[in-house]
């Protein structure tokens, strides 16, 4: 059941995380089109800058969960490396636990108010011709409460993975190493 659960919500931080990456697609033609009418037509607005910071907003903070699916976030791999897959697995439980839900769990509790505050006041950008910022700032909690979801998740698969009932793969480093991505390149061109 709650290998169930843990796929569930992967499944959904993927999906997320796939709708997401759009919004960088979005961003680079907005930033390039707003280039243009400013180098030919010697005309900007503020407005053009902001979606630009909201699409990088949303991308990072709706794709941080499916990050730490692919576990692809920031790590101590030169040392941890050296110690058993039990051992590192028994470190990133202890990460999941004391550090990744209670600071998550901080942000999310301060930061629905903070979005809630901004949407019932209407909050508008300081700067001139600016957006209005409250769907800046609900990316926050919907980007912590995601986090928290797949930290979850991966503390399900880890106790799964302790307790004999899955090998590890469910939680596997998704990240090719150069040598990997070197043979595949040259297996692609057939380069010996």
């Amino acid at each position: 059941m709650f290998m169930s659960l843990s796929r569930l919500i992967d499944s959904i931080n993927d999906r997320i995380a796939a709708l997401a990456s759009w919004a960088i697609l979005l961003a680079v033609v907005i930033c390039t089109l707003n280039a243009l009418v400013r180098y030919f037509f010697n005309y900007s607005s503020n407005a053009w800058l902001e979606i630009q910071w909201y699409l990088f907003s949303a991308v990072f903070l709706l794709a941080s969960a499916h990050t730490l699916r692919r576990d692809e976030h920031v790590r101590i791999d030169v040392i941890v490396a050296r110690f058993s897959k039990r051992t590192q697995v028994w470190i990133d439980l202890f990460g999941f636990v004391l550090f990744l839900l209670p600071v998550c769990l901080l942000i999310l509790w301060h930061g629905v108010p903070y979005a809630m505050d901004t949407i019932r006041s209407g909050e508008i950008s300081g700067n001139a011709g600016g957006l209005i910022v409250w769907p800046a700032r609900i990316l926050i909690p919907l980007g912590f409460a995601l986090l928290i979801l797949q930290g979850v998740s991966e503390i399900i698969k880890r106790i799964a993975f302790l307790a004999g009932r899955i090998d590890g793969h469910e939680f596997a480093r998704h990240v090719a190493t150069p040598a990997d991505e070197i043979a595949a390149i040259k297996a692609a061109n057939k380069i010996d």
